[in-house]
């Protein structure tokens, strides 16, 4: 695969229409999902010494999140972001554990005394 076609396929792949979904309406509410896309890319070509051999490559990735949608209603937009609880767990855990180690911490620096 040529280098310039993966690129090519990278930027149409990294799009506004990936970060906005296909508006759909029920019962007089428009609502338009968002997400937040994220990619890269890159590429290599090169040649054996003496032109015996060439070689290239190339990849991409792309990474989406929901972050919400708009909502439209009787000619009023309002935003709903959306909750990513994973998130939320993680940084509870987080929260949690330097926590506890602060404790100990604290608790071996008087047991000392």
């Amino acid at each position: 695969m040529d280098i310039q076609q993966v690129l090519a396929e990278a930027r149409d792949t990294i799009t506004v229409r990936r970060v906005y979904g296909e508006p759909f309406e029920r019962d007089g509410v428009t609502v338009i999902p968002a997400a937040r896309v994220q990619g890269g890319g890159g590429g290599g070509t090169g040649e054996q010494p003496g032109g015996q051999g060439t070689g290239s490559g190339g990849g991409f990735g792309v990474i989406a999140r929901p972050v919400g949608v708009f909502v439209i209603r009787g000619g009023e937009v309002t935003w709903r972001p959306a909750i990513d609880v994973t998130r939320i767990v993680v940084g509870a855990q987080l929260v949690a554990v330097a926590a506890l180690l602060t404790i100990r911490a604290v608790a071996k620096a008087r047991s000392r005394r």
